[in-house]
Parts: C-alpha cells; structure tokens; sequence
C-alpha cells in the first residue's frame, strides 16, 4: 500500500524559510514522480511544484526562484525548501505520487493519484 505523510508545515513569517517534507512508505521513489501541491480556502488545488524519477522539474510561476524541490531516494523522502516566503503562499500543502509517465505535462494535479493527508503552512507575521 502506497503511503504518503507530509511533515514541516506551521507558521513562518514572511521572508521565512520553511522545509516540507514527504515520507513515503509501502514503494520505493525511484521510478515515481512526486509531486507538491496546494489549497487555499475559495481556490483550486493547484501544482506548487514536482519532480520526476528522471529529476525534471517544474516550478509554478508564482514560486520559481523561491521554492525548490528535491528528492532523496535513499530515504525515501521528497523536500519542498521554501524561502523567501510570502503571505500568499498560505494554504494546506499536499504531496502526491504516480508512476513516472512520459507525458508533456509534470505538475497536473488530476494525474497523480496518491495523496498525503496535508499539511497546513501559514505565512504571517
């Protein structure tokens, strides 16, 4: 059974650092790519950002430069760094999986199908 918990949300001022991170369990990362997402109340969920079993990734706009993402298969565990954090960036965190696919697209949130149950940031002074 495939297993996904996120962990390092909380509250960070703006300009802050926060790491997230995302345990799995029941598979092995090497041949999944993982995903971080996130909601906030009144909008969609939408990809913050992912990586891919080859190491490709995407980054939304609203965080590049910002935000980067990483993976450490021999723990078995995602990383979302989170700098220069701003108020907007509020919102419940999300990690996802799928099996590595070659498609065009990376980060849409309707073709993972593994989730974490989240994890709530709040940027705010």
């Amino acid at each position: 059974q495939l297993q996904l918990v996120e962990s390092g949300g909380g509250l960070v001022q703006p300009g802050g650092s926060l790491r997230l991170s995302c345990a799995a369990s029941g598979f092995t990362l090497d041949d999944y790519d993982i995903g971080w997402f996130r909601q906030a109340p009144g909008k969609e969920r939408e990809g913050v950002s992912c990586i891919s079993s080859g190491y490709r990734t995407y980054y939304t706009m609203s965080v590049k430069g910002r935000f980067t993402i990483s993976r450490d298969n021999a723990l078995n565990t995602v990383y979302l760094q989170m700098n220069s954090a701003k108020p907007e960036d509020t919102a419940v965190y999300y990690c996802a999986a799928k099996p590595s696919m070659l498609l065009p697209t990376l980060c849409v949130p309707s073709s993972y199908h593994s989730w974490g149950q989240g994890t709530q940031v709040t940027v705010s002074s």
